[in-house]
């Protein structure tokens, strides 16, 4: 394997003996692989056996739910597919929520999936599943390895389609597949897979420039393909070269510096009026690295603001993204970058001399300051013992630029949209439109170990941290310095929310009881925190960063300060036809009941 080794970096591959763990290993050691998520197995103990002299390092989760998670947001911050592992039968259909939360967010990833020995296949043995068939639904493709001689060719396709698709792929592989001998060659990536996808059509950059150069009221969303491409600091030099607004798409914050003058927000649910305001007069929409998803485009503060006349220009590198929600007047598939590059260079010859548009900067400030008094003055509402959005100020005040912040599903998650601004790229990383709980947390181990050195913030309720809750036994033992805030008020305040608004305050299975958190991670190793006055986020979060340890603040908040109804557009009030549930009708609401 030395010698193979040696050869390979000659430019040189020669097939050699080796067993299938080894051809699975040298494999992932190719794609530069540097961590394996999941919880050990006696199916795939002959690979694992393999990891610590590879260089791999092999992480062992709590659930493997957490383990995808983790996975995604390795990848969504360091830019290399995430690797995830389980036993077959139940280890493997534990991890469908989170892999299905990365194929929407649109997050390479390989799951290796020991199924079923062959002789056995059929059977119903003893942990067995058609993982295939339970997996189809929420990857980008199924590979299944059907003979030893196959396992390295097997796994460079997941690979290849996990990049080229962008998201999840399953490679099936039959326990005792894992053993005997064979002649491979291990394949350098640049072998068998391209990362490079162009520009896209001459004729239609042609045309999108020309929209833009026409243009009265532009305006730019810049989403995550941007961020995964590196294409941002293109993204401002088109929007500086014609003084274009920049808004962020949902839950991307970090695709656009927030600090720049034609910086005005995230949209979506709980982002920014100043982005919605700039958007709803668009004429024309460039839409770099987005999919304009549905839920991402909905209205919100009673603003319908995704405009219905403008011309969108969409850029994707997936085909099937394009118009795929919006109507476009151009559509370009290509690398977010690539094309990017092309459309700054084409503009600058079309207008090489633009005229400054101070209004615009003026109008994009305006909008601004007015949203972040906004936002400051409902922060500084009192609240019993806190002001939810008051925490997230606090919080965000005193976090590095560098911080990279995850944040679960839920009412208080949700809201940090309005507050989290990056300057940095693939800063943050949120649960997007799976919308599950407890994702916030193993994402931010990922995302830690992925950047080891930058301050990692995890954003949960404590419904979420329910969920959640058990790796902190895993930051511990693997010494991650994970922060995470609990914001807790008893209860799942999304849905408390709907029933609030709903269903006349009849609150059933939103009231949560739960230990005191601080105290939970002080048992299992972590540093513990209760807060209940805001003025003490500050200095303890400051403290936490100066530790560097794996720390849970419990940060006890208003249960009855809430967002809007995160489903309006689903949810209607209670109409009942029988007398038996006649007095739950909205039209009996604020009558005498008995």
């Amino acid at each position: 394997m030395v010698k193979q080794q040696a050869e390979m970096k000659k430019g040189v591959a020669k097939k050699v003996k080796m067993t299938p763990s080894e051809a699975i290993v040298e494999t992932l050691v190719a794609e530069g692989v540097k961590e394996v998520y999941g919880i050990v197995g006696s199916a795939f103990m002959d690979m694992l056996d393999l990891f610590p002299t590879a260089g791999i390092r092999f992480l062992p989760v709590r659930h493997e739910q957490s383990a995808a998670h983790m996975a995604d947001a390795y990848t969504r911050v360091s830019g290399v597919a995430g690797v995830v592992i389980g036993q077959n039968g139940p280890g493997i259909t534990n991890m469908v929520t989170s892999v299905a939360a990365a194929n929407q967010a649109h997050t390479p990833m390989v799951i290796i999936s020991p199924s079923a020995g062959t002789p056995t296949i059929g059977w119903d043995g003893f942990q067995e599943a058609d993982q295939v068939s339970i997996f189809s639904a929420i990857t980008k493709e199924t590979v299944r390895v059907t003979h030893k001689s196959r396992v390295a060719d097997c796994l460079r396709t997941a690979f290849r389609i996990a990049y080229a698709e962008r998201g999840p792929v399953l490679y099936d592989i039959p326990r005792d597949l894992f053993y005997g001998e064979l002649e491979d060659q291990i394949l350098q990536p640049h072998q068998y897979r391209v990362d490079s996808r162009g520009s896209g059509d001459p004729v239609l950059t042609k045309q999108a420039v020309e929209l833009l150069k026409h243009a009265q009221n532009p305006v730019i969303i810049s989403g995550r393909g941007a961020v995964d491409a590196d294409g941002v600091d293109t993204v401002v030099k088109i929007a500086e070269h014609l003084t274009i607004p920049v808004a962020v798409s949902y839950m991307h914050n970090d695709a656009f510096p927030a600090d720049h003058p034609l910086a005005v927000g995230p949209i979506g649910y709980m982002g920014a009026k100043s982005a919605m305001n700039t958007l709803k007069k668009a004429d024309v929409v460039l839409a770099i690295g987005t999919r304009l998803s549905v839920f991402g485009t909905l209205p919100c503060y009673d603003i319908d603001y995704f405009p219905k006349t403008a011309k969108i220009i969409q850029v994707d590198i997936n085909p099937r993204n394009i118009a795929r929600t919006h109507p476009v007047e151009v559509g370009i598939i290509g690398d977010a970058k690539a094309t990017s590059d092309e459309i700054y260079k084409q503009l600058k010859e079309a207008v090489p001399n633009p005229e400054k548009k101070q209004k615009r900067l003026e109008d994009v400030s305006k909008e601004k300051a007015a949203w972040e008094k906004e936002l400051v003055d409902l922060a500084m509402e009192d609240g019993s013992p806190i002001n939810p959005r008051r925490a997230l100020l606090e919080l965000t005040k005193v976090l590095p630029d560098n911080t990279i912040i995850s944040t679960d599903i839920g009412n208080v998650s949700s809201t940090a949209n309005a507050y989290l601004r990056f300057n940095q790229t693939r800063r943050h990383i949120a649960a997007l439109t799976f919308g599950n709980t407890g994702f916030a947390y193993p994402a931010a181990l990922g995302a830690q170990l992925a950047e080891p050195d930058a301050p990692v913030v995890a954003i949960i309720g404590d419904g979420a941290w329910g969920m959640s809750l058990h790796e902190v036994s895993t930051a511990v033992e693997q010494n991650i310095p994970v922060i995470a805030c609990v914001f807790n008020n008893r209860s799942w305040a999304a849905e408390k929310k709907n029933q609030v608004d709903y269903y006349d305050n009849r609150f059933i299975g939103s009231n949560i009881q739960a230990p005191e958190f601080a105290e939970v991670a002080k048992s299992m190793g972590a540093l513990g925190y209760t807060i209940e006055k805001p003025e003490d986020i500050g200095p303890v979060v400051k403290e936490v960063l100066e530790k560097r340890q794996p720390a849970v603040l419990n940060i006890y908040v208003d249960g009855t300060q809430l967002a809007p109804p995160f489903r309006r557009d689903a949810l209607q009030l209670p109409t009942r036809f029988l007398d038996k549930y006649k007095h739950l009708d909205y039209e009996t609401w604020g009558s005498d009941k008995n």
